[in-house]
């Protein structure tokens, strides 16, 4: 299904229109079905987003590519048909753009400033209280009833009562925060300009109707109050009509919830839904007010014969095989078209700027580590310190070492007092408004103990999991035996060893620790830090002498996952239960302590699932926003996020932003030269 898409728009490309000439100033990302780019209206110098849309002629014919710009043009974009300027917290579409001779279409909107997709604000924040929740959906609500009931004007001036938005979804809301904590909801890419950029091979969806735009803001509301949108055990996507997978914060919001997505009762249109909401009562804790559909009191059936039983049982099982099939075929299917939307390789990012950049990162850093790490052939950072070689520029990387190691802060220092072009770094809590970050992986911390896959150990008692309390208390000293977690488990000292990244350590602090100044001086005080080789031949030494260990430790992804001597524990916390993102590969599922985890190649990092990790964070780059200064930084981050860069990043031990369509040894790698 991949299209073969043309290569990105170069820095001051001009894009002409009936209303202007618009220049490009740098590209921004994908969202939905086009590529982002932001830019300025030359008479003017009005900031603008322009969304480029593509129709490749591996996908289009000449017919359908003509029909599909004709269409673009004339409903790209709405407005009031009175000419009035209301907002309504709807994208504002400045003019809709068919390249007459190319492949390319753009859409040139408003740029809502300091703005992301919740999409990105989920993954960077996580999910959101049900305050917040009731307030996405009051502003949501009151978007739609506009939409659905006001006269709008397309730009061929054709003048209609009302339009679906039919595209309602994490990636196509903007996210705008303010001050005093609060924030403004954008809709945009409405689907019937969007849905024209769907390639024919592909099932065209049927017109929305205003019932299923309340049906699409419940689902996006419930995956915010949960802060993810797939189970991470069936890798489904979440099911509402679960109530395990529910906050238990506020019946009143959940039981609205469902009347929203239609589970029950429905409202008849935004107007009365947004007034439900505003007299809904104040949140509570309440789980026994509200019931999931599924579990509604239901009369008592009839005895059934058991060989109706059995036949019911074999359709059930049959129409399951069905579903997980197919649905597998369509996860494949869309993991390889986002997957395709990616800039290929280096050779493909355009505008290069020409020089030597020196960039930086702490000295025991994951970034520091990764580098040195060999791929394909070669070691990572010769790969990138000329990774286009056609190009004059080169990156060259120095390390730096924070005074204070419990707050490792000397690489963005260095950027700030502009001695390094840009930073490698997770730590960007306390980053000025002056500099920018761009996420290009993640990484996260594993926490392992000891693994004897031939007899009994400590991680099959724990039942191959921990939550972060526990983690808590074993690392603030408050655990000192493991049968304070179970009596079941065995009589034995806890050791709780660290490793000796001030990284890592910083974000174990943040995460497990919340960075409460008590638990971390008991941190420092009680547990012994060790390199993370030397902690796992500890563990090998004491399990070879035939003594059952209580050591437990911490480490980069990259430095434990490729060994067999510590078993990686999946995560709990207090939203959701374990989190396991290592897979075993043969049969595409979280791993368990009956497998042998001695056979490397045959288990993974699941990007998907990895999402959800509670010790999972992003490794940005950081570099300045001072446009007097040559953007090494944000060009070095674009070559991170090509498909070439992802690959090698995941060969390291990293993770990748986006699913693969299959492992990193596969074709969908080996074939990115």
């Amino acid at each position: 299904m991949e299209c073969g898409f043309p290569a990105t728009l170069p820095q001051e490309a001009e894009i002409k229109g009936n209303q202007g000439t618009y220049q490009i100033a740098s590209f921004i990302g994908v969202r939905g079905l086009g590529r982002l780019y932001s830019g300025v209206k030359l008479k003017d110098k009005q900031p603008v987003i322009i969304k480029e849309y593509l129709l490749p002629n591996r996908c289009f014919n000449e017919s359908e590519t003509q029909k599909r710009k004709e269409t673009f043009k004339r409903v790209g974009g709405v407005s009031l048909a009175d000419s009035r300027i209301q907002n309504f917290r709807l994208v504002e579409t400045k003019e809709a753009i068919a390249d007459e001779k190319g492949e390319r279409c753009y859409l040139i909107t408003q740029d809502i400033e300091s703005s992301q997709t919740l999409a990105k604000y989920v993954i960077e924040k996580g999910a959101m209280t049900s305050s917040d929740v009731r307030e996405v959906l009051n502003q949501g609500l009151q978007t739609l009833q506009f939409l659905h009931t006001q006269k709008l004007r397309f730009p061929s001036n054709q003048i209609q009562m009302g339009i679906t938005h039919g595209n309602i979804s994490l990636d196509s809301t903007l996210i705008k925060l303010e001050k005093n904590q609060k924030f403004s909801i954008y809709f945009s890419d409405l689907a019937i300009w969007e849905n024209l950029f769907i390639p024919p091979i592909i099932t065209q969806p049927a017109p929305a109707r205003p019932e299923q735009d309340l049906e699409s803001l419940g689902l996006l509301a419930f995956s915010l109050w949960v802060g993810q949108t797939t189970n991470f055990l069936s890798n489904q996507p979440l099911d509402p009509r679960n109530n395990q997978q529910w906050p238990d914060t506020d019946s009143h919001l959940k039981q609205f919830i469902y009347r929203l997505i239609g589970l029950e009762s429905p409202f008849e249109n935004a107007e009365a839904a947004r007034k439900a909401l505003l007299e809904l009562p104040k949140e509570d804790s309440g789980k026994s007010s509200v019931r999931s559909p599924g579990s509604q009191k239901i009369k008592k059936p009839l005895p059934m014969p058991l060989i109706l039983l059995g036949i019911l049982a074999l359709l059930l099982l049959s129409g399951g095989i069905l579903y997980w099939l197919l649905g597998k075929k369509t996860d494949s299917a869309n993991q390889y078209i986002q997957w395709s939307r990616l800039v290929r390789n280096f050779s493909e990012v355009t505008n290069v700027p020409s020089g030597r950049f020196t960039y930086t990162g702490e000295r025991d850093s994951t970034w520091s580590y990764v580098l040195t790490q060999p791929v394909d052939n070669s070691r990572l950072r010769d790969l990138l310190t000329t990774p286009k070689p056609d190009a004059t520029a080169t990156f060259n990387y120095e390390s730096v070492l924070s005074s204070n190691l419990n707050n490792p802060i000397k690489s963005i220092e260095e950027v700030q007092t502009s001695k390094k072009d840009f930073a490698i770094t997770s730590l960007v809590n306390n980053i000025t408004d002056k500099l920018a970050k761009k996420t290009v992986a993640y990484d996260g911390l594993l926490v392992f103990v000891a693994f004897n896959k031939r007899d009994s150990n400590l991680a099959n008692a724990l039942g191959g999991q921990i939550n972060l309390e526990q983690l808590r208390q074993i690392y603030t000293g408050k655990i000192t035996n493991w049968q304070q977690i179970n009596p079941k488990l065995p009589n034995l000292p806890v050791k709780p060893f660290a490793p000796t990244e001030p990284e890592a350590i910083s974000k174990f602090q943040e995460i497990v620790l919340k960075n409460a100044p008590q638990d971390e001086a008991l941190f420092t005080a009680k547990v012994t830090k060790l390199d993370t080789t030397k902690t796992q031949n500890l563990i090998r030494s004491e399990t070879l002498q035939g003594r059952t260990t209580g050591i437990i430790s911490f480490g980069i992804i990259s430095k434990t996952s490729n060994q067999c001597t510590g078993y990686p524990l999946a995560i709990a916390d207090d939203k959701r239960s374990a989190i396991q993102p290592l897979f075993q590969r043969r049969d595409r599922r979280s791993i368990n302590p009956s497998d042998d985890l001695c056979q490397h190649d045959d288990y993974y990092v699941d990007v998907t699932t990895f999402q959800s990790y509670p010790l999972g964070y992003p490794i940005f780059v950081v570099y300045p926003k001072d446009s007097n200064r040559l953007p090494g930084g944000s060009t070095f981050a674009q070559m991170l996020t090509t498909r070439q860069g992802q690959c090698l990043l995941s060969k390291v031990g990293l993770v990748a932003l986006q699913p693969m369509p299959d492992d990193i040894n596969s074709y969908a790698c080996k074939s990115v030269p």
